[in-house]
Formats: structure tokens, sequence, C-alpha cells
């Protein structure tokens, strides 16, 4: 691990020259280039650089202590600070374990969420709202900005599908382990007996995909054009502003008639499709590893149910790690970094455990 800290270290002191360089500097993309890859080692750079600071600090403690001239009372207090200094090194070691962990590669990236309703009807499509208003509030909390790119909205205020694009850094990594089945138990509007409901709704949580990610060949591409269907008035009857995007080799579907504009429903359907066939991309290839590790927190499978939300008791449930909240009313106002930042630990620690093989 120190060998590989080391060169990772020199590459820190490599980019940064390079960025010293008025020719890399004129150069907006190699500048680009070298400013995200200065951004990711230099956390790995700072621990490494305190970890040897831990070290020389133990060192140096270590000879005092043994240092016969010396008084005892001098020598105890170099012993003391060698047992600091060795419990900083361990601190570093550990992190630094955690910080040279492979990347998912699509963590910084912008994320796309599809919110189907399941089972339950009319009230699963209404909590489908409800956790599209979860989602939105706790993007606006990271100052991300929200966008629905495709909606079937119910009369009550639900929906019976919504898929939306969060925009902002780093929004994949707290959004990805939110793709399942979440469940609700509470008592509707509609029910007079006071009898609680169980209801479902799926969420599939998809990094956006970017043209060099994925190349999709037009002439595989079935577009259709159709009427908007829903409210929007007169406008509806008139234009055949609505698109629906099949792409042949896999059969995937794709239908936005969210804006007036056909143009502008293409470009969002195509957003859809492109991360809905990566994913799909990305799937078949973590399936075809031998041996492939199931995550602590899931596979991600849209049919795992994950989640339960009970209003009767005030409480939010994660089954993958068996974390109870008693904060529905919280959560549900978007106040989900308690509950992400679990999820993201206990997958870290089953990434070590894998590594280490313990």
């Amino acid at each position: 691990m120190l060998d590989k800290l080391k060169s990772v270290d020199e590459r820190f002191e490599a980019v940064n020259a390079q960025l010293c360089d008025p020719n890399i500097s004129s150069d907006i993309e190699q500048y680009t280039k070298l400013m995200k890859e200065l951004k990711q080692i230099t956390p790995v750079v700072e621990k490494y650089r305190e970890y040897n600071k831990a070290k020389a600090a133990f060192e140096e403690a270590r000879e005092l202590s043994a240092d016969g001239s010396l008084d005892r009372e001098f020598r105890d207090m170099a012993q003391e600070e060698m047992e600091t200094a060795r419990e900083d090194m361990e601190r570093c070691a550990e992190d630094l374990k955690i910080l040279l962990l492979p990347r998912d590669p699509n963590d910084d990236k912008n994320v796309i969420v599809e919110i189907r309703g399941g089972a339950g009807g009319e009230e699963s499509s209404l909590f489908a709202g409800v956790l599209y208003r979860m989602y939105s509030m706790y993007a606006e909390t990271k100052r991300w900005k929200t966008e629905i790119l495709s909606a079937s909205e119910t009369g009550l205020g639900g929906f019976k599908e919504v898929s939306f694009m969060i925009e902002g850094e780093g929004a994949y990594s707290r959004f990805k382990f939110e793709s399942g089945v979440h469940r609700v138990q509470r008592v509707p509007e509609t029910e007079s007996q006071g009898r609680i409901h169980t209801s479902t709704v799926t969420v599939a949580v998809l990094p956006e995909a970017e043209d060099v990610d994925i190349d999709i060949n037009p002439a595989d591409l079935q577009i259709d054009t159709f009427r908007s269907s829903g409210a929007g008035g007169q406008h509806i009857n008139k234009t055949e502003s609505a698109i629906r995007i099949t792409h042949i080799p896999t059969g995937t579907v794709v239908e936005c008639q969210d804006e007036r504009s056909q143009h502008k429903n293409k470009d969002k359907a195509m957003k859809i499709l492109r991360s809905r066939i990566l994913e799909a991309e990305r799937a078949k290839q973590e399936e075809s590893i031998a041996g492939a590790r199931k995550l602590q927190v899931g596979t991600g499978d849209r049919s795992e149910r994950i989640r339960t939300y009970n209003y009767p008791q005030g409480r939010v449930s994660d089954h993958r790690i068996g974390l109870t909240l008693y904060k529905i009313e919280a959560i549900l106002n978007g106040d989900l970094d308690e509950l992400l930042d679990a999820l993201i630990t206990a997958d870290t620690a089953e990434k070590l455990k894998s590594t280490t093989g313990e």
C-alpha cells in the first residue's frame, strides 16, 4: 500500500507542475482533466502525508524513550508521545484503506430517478408523488437542480410514473442505493374504517449517460410521435408533440410528453434512453463477473424491497442494513443524510471486508 501511496504522491506533484505550465492552462480540455484528477487524489495525498508526519513523530519519540541518558520523566513523556503517534498512524492507515478503494466512476455524475406506482392502486400513485417530493427537497438542500423529464400524473395529484433528473456534483453517489421497492403502510384518506393499507412504489436510479459513455446508432431507433394525453388544454388536440423512442436491439422504449415542443421531448427521451441502456450494460457486465459480490446494501434490483415507511409508528426502516429511524416526517421532507450516510458506510465496510478477505 505504501508503494502505491508514494506513486500517488509523486503524481500529485507532477499534476501540480503541469497545471503551472502556461501551455496547459490555455488548453481548457487538458486543464479541466488535470484539475479533476487533482481533486480526486488530493484527499489521498493529504492523508498519506499526515501518516508520514505521525510516523516521523513516532520514530523520534521511540528514540528518545530508549535514550538511557535522559531522565525518567522525560522518557515517560516520550513514551506517551510515541503511543499517540502510533494511534495517529493506525487511524491514518484505516482512512487510507477506504480512500484507496476503487471509486465508482459514476459517483460524480448527474442522476436520473424513475419512480413508478406498484401494488396499491391510487394510494401507490400518491406515495410515488410523496417520494418525488422527498427527493426534490433533498436535492434542494444540496443546491442541486431537479428537472422532470417525463410524468404521468393521476387526478388526485400522484404519479403513475415520473422520471426526473437531478443535476449536481456527486448526485449519483448519494442516490445510487435508492433503487428498489419502497413500501408504505398508512391509512388512506379515503379509508373510512381507519384500516392501514400497504402499497409499494418502485424506484430506479440511473447515472446520466454522456455521449462518450455509449454510442447509439440512429438506425437502431424507431421514433414515433403522438398527441399528448392528460392536462394541457386545447394544445393536446392540435399537435403531435409527444415522443416515443424504441431502441430496436434492446427493446427499450421511452416516452416523453412533458414539453410542448417535440424537439425538447425528444432530447429528454434520449437522455433517459441513453441512461437506461448504459445501466443495462453495466448490470450485464457485473453479472458476468464470476463470484460477483452481492453488496450488503442490496443488489439495486428493482424487485427487491429495500425500505418501509410506516406512518402510524412514525418510522422508516431500511431492511438492507437493519436501520430504523423514528423521524418519518423529517425524512419525507428531504432529511435523508442520516439514512444515506448509513448506507454508504455499510457499503464501504462490505468493500473493505471483500478487499481484505476477512
